[in-house]
């Protein structure tokens, strides 16, 4: 119907216009075709810089890059069937288009890496495509008002894949720069609240899980890459279920011992902080350590907060046991920043700063703080999704789930260091090509309560009581 209308209005044009009508009328046809081929999604070729396949990795290589084709070609329709200007067109097919192809490379370096073969390195940095020379770092930045990055927001711009923040990172540099950290008595207040409306679950849960103070840690990942050691490529603190490692599944979830004193057989990881201040420590030349250049001593919290805390907006349900759930992106810094959720602090300052890609410079008398907030809504189906984010979502700035997901506690993790004040000389742990970019920062939970402590839980956030 509208190609139909606007078929006629170019003939009558044409008619008005006489003979020339014609030729202004095709005039006008050619531009528009020639601005929707300017804008056309291009992507760089995945299939040209991967590395030899081994060959039982090589049938899922080949679906997701038949996958990565299809994104494309779905993006390209999608472009041409949105509204809007230009750069609210591109960022609305390329943001998600940059998310769904940051998780098929992944797919595709863990296939690899299972195979027997050394996982590729600097496949992240092809998730970003672009539309008229613009990719989506160029076309919007800042902050969601619950914390989240925008697709390429960072505050200054957007650090491109291997570069620091101020852009001096060198080639071979490791990072952090001098840039990636602030004084955070410079920044203006940026935490902003959302109301709470007649409906809200205002309790909360806390499950205390100690600090990891004997030291409970690997470069594992069992949700991203179950059956894969080092899966991570850098090291991750753990609290809560015992003995977690690749290998762990929710059977063994289910019987193993926990840190909980209140019984809470989940599983709690975030990659270390590390001391870079010229103390080694005995991972130096081990994988996910310092064979990856994650370098220092790493430093034990001075406390770790699990908190469950309910909607703004109505009452919350049970999370599904074995629901997993991971925040943020180690991989922020080249994929865009669509799913980065770092938020980083001081004590005295974290109800009225929180920092998304900078490191803080915390003063005297006080610790340095890394909040995890995770997604608050389920779709009511799945414990897990291809991509490990589809099955939950953050709700909107309202406080409101999408539609056809339901509200559930939201885990917010909080994690304190002492001995940094005034220091600018720590990093958190990450993937080599991350450079360790305080935006990388991310979270990892599996759910193991038993089916009573969730109910506990539920009431106690819905009721609007504090429970532990």
């Amino acid at each position: 119907m509208k190609r139909s209308r606007r078929n006629a209005l170019l003939a009558i044009a044409g008619l008005l216009l006489g003979g020339g009508g014609l030729v202004a009328v095709n005039a006008i046809a050619n531009a528009g075709t020639a601005t929707r081929q300017s804008e056309a999604v291009a992507c760089t070729s995945v299939a040209e810089r991967l590395p030899r396949i081994p060959g039982p990795a090589r049938g899922e290589v080949d679906r997701e890059l038949h996958l990565l084709k299809q994104q494309t070609e779905r993006a390209n329709a999608k472009m041409s069937e949105t509204r809007g200007g230009d750069e609210e067109r591109i960022r609305i097919v390329l943001q998600p288009l940059g998310t769904e192809r940051a998780a098929a490379l992944e797919r595709i370096e863990i296939a690899i890496e299972r195979a027997g073969a050394e996982r590729p390195r600097g496949l992240q940095s092809l998730a970003l495509c672009t539309a008229g020379g613009r990719d989506a770092n160029r076309v919007t930045a800042g902050g969601n008002t619950d914390g989240r990055e925008q697709a390429g927001g960072n505050a200054d711009g957007g650090a491109q894949p291997g570069g620091n923040t101020d852009g001096s990172a060198q080639p071979g540099d490791n990072g952090p720069s001098a840039g990636d950290f602030v004084d955070i008595t410079s920044v203006a207040p940026n935490v902003q609240r959302i109301g709470k409306g007649r409906n809200a679950s205002t309790g909360s849960f806390v499950s205390r899980c100690g600090v990891n103070e004997k030291g409970q840690f690997n470069s594992d990942n069992v949700i991203v890459a179950p059956g894969v050691g080092n899966g991570a490529h850098h090291t991750h603190d753990y609290v809560g279920a015992l003995g977690v490692d690749a290998f762990t599944t929710n059977e063994s979830l289910a019987a193993g011992r926990t840190t909980c004193t209140n019984g809470d057989r989940s599983t709690y990881y975030w990659p270390v902080l590390r001391d870079r201040d010229g103390v080694e420590q005995s991972d130096a030349d081990q994988p996910g350590g310092g064979a990856e250049g994650n370098v220092g001593e790493i430093l034990t919290p001075a406390s770790v907060s699990l908190q469950f805390v309910g909607s703004p907006r109505t009452k919350v349900a049970a999370m599904p046991r074995f629901l997993r759930i991971i925040t943020g992106d180690a991989k922020a810094n080249a994929n865009g920043g669509a799913n980065a959720n770092a938020r980083w602090s001081c004590t005295g300052f974290e109800s009225r700063v929180e920092l998304k890609d900078k490191y803080p410079i915390c003063p005297q008398g006080s610790k340095v703080v890394r909040i995890s907030k995770f997604q608050s809504c389920w779709d009511g189906a799945n414990t897990d999704s291809a991509n490990h984010r589809s099955h939950v979502a953050f709700a909107d700035a309202r406080g409101n789930c999408p539609t056809g997901f339901r509200a559930i506690p939201q885990l917010v993790q909080r994690v304190t260091y002492n001995g940094l004040a005034g220091s600018t000389r720590f990093a958190v742990d990450s993937f080599p090509e991350s450079f360790h970019k305080p935006i990388t920062d991310h979270g990892d939970f599996i759910n193991a309560m038993s089916d009573p402590l969730m109910r506990k839980a539920v009431a106690c956030i819905n009721a609007g009581r504090r429970c532990g």
